[in-house]
């Protein structure tokens, strides 16, 4: 077999960029260059191509970088008097533009000036007033509208049925006019095609079609397949993709192993969640003569089953992950795939990717070695069972598993090497709590906890990040197509308000020229287990950008990594996948001058897509968190809880609790003081009492509300906690002391009831007595 060799080429022949995306940077650079009006041949001439670009144009337009007037004339916004945006809407009515050019402030809309403009759509406008640093403008036209395919509850009216929208960015109702809803009832969840927008709020209204009942609002699971349809995410797969995956055998045979690598003898283990059934990953671990480890990390072989151009392909790349929405997984691939012969379950042969590295004790990868092989793994270990095994010394665990049992512990040496590596070059940590929940046998939310995060989860998360990074490199030398995940330094204006606030709190940390995340870390190693490190670490995380992909590598900022790629996961996510492909190609000696032209092509606008799907997968996740934590907290409303400050805004502070869930303390709701809202210093300050509330003070809050509807936890402010101040931190333990003190209330109300009533039937029976006595004298 053709391995990599171990030292690749070195010779960087520069980052390959999409021609398109290349296309695109150089007629915006011309647009800054002119201030006219040019036609596509003007464009064409300037930047020196000779191809067709009206679909990139159209791109641009739809942007919100450039104009086509009606004669096929195209302007620069910057240029035109207009400012393009995207529209961010409000349940109250009016809207805020979101400026594509990240320089100017965001601007108001008002409910009369959006021109049928709702929630995400991308807009042109122009501003008609300002005060201060508020600025007021009106649409002038929508370049791109936002779907039009939408969930919502149906609702009856007079006229027929109304949709209210589970976007509560758009506050309007969508009318179905009666015909078209004869077959709908009263409070279900559908999917509704908006067909006409409202113009003139006074007079036009919102119009659609229901495409799809999607069941009964209060139906088991229909909250979490209506956040998945509001989302675009489809449980189901295609014919032709079904038809694909069966023609797929579901072993592994000897003509598919004869290239490969055996290694099925190499003791291994997969160590996952205990509800995880798409096992990417396998790792072994050895100790080797000269003190080193030889760690081999080996991953699913999907490209094997996942062919290029084949359905499966293009309904993986259409989906770009799985997305977890607690009760159910929205797989990329179908289960076939994902649970069967991709996975790598025990005791069962598996087509794979494997890389061994040789560690030394300083964490160095001293040299490695990337190939296809075969495997089998040994057990199928869960987080909780490795860190008793490693933690709690249970002799029961020890005994079932001692076939691999000493792995562990070389794994939590060799874990440990690594992330001291980490944490000596700079790798940034944020310790914010994530939330496990539970639900019953009918999808209500039993139980919201902080993930615990143990060894078990760290060996692994060291172990694929050392991996990441070793492919990462190896293939960035190799001067080939590749994508990367890439984290760039943050707003450098952003870190120097970072750095004022810093400093104002009493930490020292100076704004060089260039931002290094050592710098950041030491501030967080600075403020570690002090009362700032929870507003710290919050505004720290707000300067930061968002990790993307991307065809060109910019390193990893937040791991403080020069390499990096998303390698170890390509059953859940396409990234993965499609540079596993190009690997294949490369060990295989497949690739060629055709093959480097096709990525050079198409690899960024994947890269691209494969963003855009994990943010809406991030999204989806999100809200249906959101959306069972209110239905969770129902039961608590009116108990009292201690929680920290979490973040502080101009209309309220909100607060999250021990469980992880949070709330919102709204500034008109804290009617003992006029609160002035300090965005320079994150905090609000009372008028009167000079009393300050910020990010990770304790505060005792009563939960007022819960509303599933629009995910929105409302707190009472009760008081600020002092440290001599007892702490009410059980929410179950509470909720049965009010329950106690409510039955106590009732029973002494019907006590007084019948008191009463007693009263004024012995006052009504003395009455007729005195009645009796004067009709017998009279």
């Amino acid at each position: 077999m053709d391995n990599i060799k171990k030292e690749p080429n070195k010779k960087m022949k520069g980052n390959i960029m999409n021609i398109m995306e290349e296309t695109k940077e150089k007629i915006l650079e011309y647009f800054d260059e002119i201030n006219k009006k040019v036609r596509e041949k003007d464009i064409k001439d300037k930047i020196g191509i000779d191809y067709d670009i009206k679909d990139i144009l159209k791109e641009l337009e739809q942007d919100g970088f450039v104009i086509k007037n009606k004669k096929g004339w195209y302007t620069s916004v910057k240029n035109s008097g207009y400012i393009s945006g995207v529209v961010c809407g409000n349940e109250r009515g009016y809207a805020f533009l979101r400026p594509i050019d990240k320089s100017l402030e965001d601007m108001y809309i008002s409910e009369y000036s959006l021109n049928g403009a709702i929630d995400g759509d991308v807009v042109l406008v122009r501003e008609i007033t300002s005060w201060g640093n508020k600025k007021e403008c009106f649409v002038y036209k929508i370049i791109k509208e936002t779907n039009a395919i939408m969930v919502g509850t149906t609702k009856k009216s007079k006229e027929g049925y109304v949709v209210i929208l589970d976007n509560k960015r758009i506050p309007d109702v969508v009318f179905i006019k009666k015909h078209k809803s004869s077959i709908f009832k009263k409070g279900q969840k559908v999917i509704v095609k908006i067909t006409k927008r409202k113009i003139v709020p006074e007079f036009d209204f919102m119009e659609g079609e229901i495409v799809e009942v999607i069941g009964n609002q209060d139906e088991k699971g229909v909250d979490i397949l209506s956040v998945a349809k509001t989302y675009g995410l489809e449980e189901s797969f295609s014919e032709d993709v079904l038809k694909e995956c069966d023609k797929i055998k579901d072993f592994v045979d000897g003509s598919m192993i004869k290239n490969r690598i055996d290694l099925r003898n190499l003791r291994m283990v997969t160590i996952d969640g205990e509800d995880a059934k798409d096992l990417d990953d396998a790792v072994s671990i050895e100790s080797l003569d000269n003190g080193n480890y030889r760690l081999g990390v080996h991953i699913a072989d999907v490209s094997e089953y996942v062919k290029q151009g084949s359905f499966l392909d293009k309904e993986a790349l259409k989906r770009g992950t799985s997305v977890y929405l607690i009760d159910r997984v929205i797989p990329m691939l179908p289960k076939k795939l994902s649970n069967g012969i991709c996975s790598l379950n025990p005791k069962v042969d598996r087509l794979s990717f494997s890389v061994m590295m040789e560690i030394n004790k300083n964490g160095e990868v001293v040299s490695h070695d990337i190939f296809e092989s075969v495997i089998n793994v040994d057990e199928r270990m869960t987080y909780k069972d490795v860190y008793k095994i490693l933690e709690q010394d249970d002799e029961e665990l020890k005994e079932k598993y001692k076939n691999v049992k000493d792995d562990f512990y070389k794994m939590r040496d060799l874990a440990k090497i690594l992330s001291d590596k980490m944490n000596k070059r700079g790798a940034i940590d944020f310790n914010f709590g994530e939330a496990k929940i539970e639900l019953d046998e009918c999808g209500r939310p039993i139980a919201v906890n902080p993930y615990k995060i143990t060894i078990a989860n760290k060996i692994i998360e060291q172990f694929m990040i050392a991996c990441n990074e070793t492919v990462s490199e190896h293939f960035y030398w190799l001067s080939i197509p590749f994508v990367y995940r890439i984290h760039e330094e943050p707003d450098k204006e952003k870190v120097q308000n970072l750095a004022v606030f810093v400093n104002n709190l009493g930490y020292k940390f100076k704004v060089a020229k260039k931002v290094y995340p050592k710098a950041l870390q030491k501030v967080l190693n600075d403020v570690s287990g002090k009362k700032e490190e929870r507003i710290v670490s919050t505004v720290m995380l707000r300067s930061m950008q968002k990790a993307r992909y991307s065809t060109q590598n910019k390193g990893h900022f937040g791991l403080a990594a020069s390499y990096y790629s998303h390698f170890t996961s390509p059953i859940r996510r396409y990234p993965d996948l499609i540079i596993h492909r190009i690997m294949k190609e490369v060990i295989r000696n497949e690739f060629n001058d055709d093959r480097k032209r096709y990525y050079e092509k198409n690899l960024e606008d994947i890269a691209k897509k494969c963003s855009e799907n994990e943010r809406i997968a991030q999204d989806a996740e999100r809200t249906v968190e959101d959306i069972k934590k209110c239905e969770y907290m129902q039961k608590y409303v009116g108990c009292k809880c201690d929680g920290i400050v979490s973040s502080i805004t101009s209309f309220g502070i909100f607060v999250e609790l021990p469980n992880t869930v949070e709330g919102l303390i709204r500034v008109s709701d804290m009617l003992h003081d006029y609160y002035i809202f300090d965005e320079k210093n994150y905090c609000l300050i009372g008028e009167r009492t000079k009393e300050k509330y910020r990010i990770g003070d304790e505060v005792r809050v009563r939960i007022e509300k819960a509303n599933k509807e629009t995910k929105q936890i409302d707190f009472g402010l009760v008081k600020k906690l002092k440290k001599k101040d007892n702490r009410i931190l059980d929410l179950d333990k509470e909720l049965e002391d009010l329950t106690e003190r409510r039955k106590k209330r009732r029973e002494e109300q019907e006590r007084k009831k019948k008191k009463k009533k007693l009263k004024k039937e012995n006052s009504k029976r003395s009455r007729r007595r005195n009645h009796k006595k004067n009709n017998k004298k009279g």
